[in-house]
């Protein structure tokens, strides 16, 4: 606990007091403490015992040196956490945003009860904020562009951003003289839900010839979308592109291709874990190979698989190498054998024209069965979701017919009928349990009341699973990358519950949302937990998104036995009935 992380907790607790309307006078003392704190030069931690030395610091009183000792021995300030809870964290992110100040947040959550930078971007893309005081439309041009602005200095970017940039790069250069793999590496190879910056391996013959690598430089550099070339070298090439993504691209020789795949896909703690085994072993690695400190002598760089048996340890999948047991689980030779894309057998989330989506059900239905799919489900919307033209009971019902009715028509996949059902404030489902009773799949989501206490949205998530009809829990945090945090709840306590009454929980394939993420899907299988994992499609082209949940998955372990729709047809169905009669004919 650093006097920089409790300075920032004193200013944040400052804005959102500021935000809430409190005393002045309090206000400033928390900034006046925040300050002092960040000019200190000392760590408080040091002294933070000694009251005298506390009260010693200009802008330090009694109360505030109470609040330092709670920060440094609980790791948290208690009106900071009250105030959290009162306007949720991305209400923190909101004030890093030019011309957001606390007044203006105040305003717009007094009006909207929007806490979120999406939420304000799509309220003044709306027209709304100029009915507010002191806003007009200019005022809500300069908000869009701030938000879009700090967007891209966040650092951080979609997987599908990344990888399409990844692949324009290889589409730029295969195939040129001297060019033999190009490969991703880094945060996008290990599948993390976002990314910072994107890595790229060229190896090839041109490493030897200058006059074929100058022209493979080139050929990247013609890359559409560069903002600026930050370096250019024999091995590398550096740039950032108008989206803020940096991009370093290294050129290798082939024989040190597999020492460099390692090192530059990471993570940082997994490779320094690599370099200290080695030394135990008298040997070094780094970016060019594994070498025998006693003559030198390389023994392996060529590929990674040689690099780890050198090792003696099983091959890590990218997706596993962060430091959190995957080392020795490869020397004990007890890694998972982990899930693959060719093991999902069904995408059982995706939506109609009957609702937000863009394709009819044949069209997503012959998209599924040519992805390679055995089955798939329509789930549009339900009524609480009127944006989106959700579906009331009466409406479900035809729509029940309907699908039964096209997916008789197509050969060669079974298309069940199902729901994305609206999980209400109070955990009713918003739709009747004898329309629900009629579906073959019914997914329960959250699309609402995302600030609720923990314990309110605990209470409606129990209810939920409680419901015999609930088959899977949709996307079950709310999240949005880069966008919304997910909502708060007893995560333990839900994740129990559903794995006892047979509820899976979904992961959401989809690059804005991958949720469950890769943290709560381990602890969710550690409950007993089984997953269903979907892409949410609302066009046929979003079919492809799946192979970014999969590396979620892979990324948390899981293997084809924890995931449900790796199941047969048949078997699958009845899973998702939870015990009661199947209604599809599988």
């Amino acid at each position: 606990m650093d006097n920089k992380v409790i300075a920032t907790i004193f200013y944040e607790t400052a804005d959102l007091m500021e935000i809430a309307a409190e005393d002045s006078f309090r206000i400033r003392s928390y900034r006046r403490a925040a300050e002092a704190v960040e000019a200190f030069d000392r760590p408080l931690s040091e002294i933070y015992k000694d009251e005298k030395a506390l009260l010693a610091i200009p802008g330090i009183g009694k109360s505030m040196a109470g609040h330092i000792r709670d920060v440094i021995s609980t790791g948290k300030l208690p009106l900071h956490e009250q105030l959290l809870k009162k306007f949720h964290p991305s209400m923190l992110e909101l004030l890093k945003i030019q011309g957001m100040g606390p007044k203006t947040i105040a305003l717009i959550w007094d009006a909207f009860h929007v806490c979120d930078p999406e939420g304000v971007q799509k309220l003044a893309q709306e027209g709304k904020l100029r009915t507010l005081p002191r806003l007009s439309e200019k005022s809500e041009q300069k908000i869009i562009k701030a938000i879009d602005s700090y967007r891209q200095m966040t650092g951080r970017f979609l997987l599908d951003t990344a990888d399409e940039v990844a692949q324009k790069i290889t589409e730029l250069i295969q195939g040129m003289p001297g060019v033999e793999k190009i490969t991703p590496a880094g945060s996008l190879r290990r599948g993390r839900d976002t990314v910072g910056d994107l890595d790229m391996l060229i190896t090839g013959k041109f490493a030897s010839n200058e006059t074929q690598r100058d022209k493979v430089i080139e050929a990247i550099l013609k890359l559409p979308g560069i903002q600026d070339v930050l370096a250019k070298g024999e091995n590398k090439v550096s740039f950032k592109l108008r989206s803020g993504l940096q991009v370093d691209v290294r050129l290798l020789p082939p024989d040190s291709f597999g020492a460099a795949l390692q090192y530059f896909t990471g993570s940082k703690s997994h490779s320094v874990a690599l370099r200290q085994r080695a030394l135990r072993m008298g040997l070094t690695l780094n970016e060019y190979g594994l070498v025998r400190l006693e003559d030198n002598k390389r023994v392996a760089s060529k590929t990674e698989e040689d690099i780890y048996k050198k090792l003696g340890l099983e091959f890590i999948p990218p997706e596993l190498r962060e430091s959190i047991g995957e080392i020795e689980a490869a020397e004990e030779g007890t890694l998972p054998d982990l899930v693959t894309q060719a093991d999902i057998r069904g995408d059982v989330h995706m939506h109609t024209v009957e609702t937000d989506g863009k394709c009819t059900i044949e069209e997503m239905a012959l998209a599924a069965r040519d992805f390679g799919y055995k089955y798939m489900a329509i789930t549009d919307h339900s009524k609480n979701l009127a944006f989106a033209n959700g579906l009331d009971d009466k409406r479900a019902e035809a729509h029940i017919k309907k699908i039964r009715s096209v997916g008789k028509t197509i050969e060669g996949i079974t298309v069940f009928a199902g729901i994305e059902v609206d999980i209400l404030a109070d955990g009713e489902l918003d739709l009747s349990d004898s329309v629900l009773e009629q579906m073959d799949i019914v997914i329960a989501s959250v699309h609402s009341h995302f600030q609720q206490d923990p314990q309110q949205m605990t209470d409606r998530l129990l209810r939920v699973i409680a419901n015999p009809n609930t088959s899977l829990m949709g996307h079950p945090t709310g999240r949005m990358l880069l966008r919304r945090e997910g909502f708060i709840f007893d995560y333990d306590k839900v994740f129990a519950a559903a794995a006892e009454a047979g509820v899976a929980m979904e992961h959401n394939a989809y690059p804005d949302r991958l949720d469950l993420s890769d943290l709560h899907l381990r602890m969710a299988k550690s409950k007993g937990v089984k997953f269903i994992i979907n892409t949410d499609a609302h066009h046929t082209s979003h079919l492809e998104k799946m192979r970014f949940g999969v590396l979620q998955l892979r990324r948390a372990w899981l293997t084809k036995k924890d995931v449900l729709n790796t199941l047969p047809v048949a078997q699958f169905a009845k899973v998702v009935r939870r015990g009661r009669p199947v209604l599809a004919n599988v």
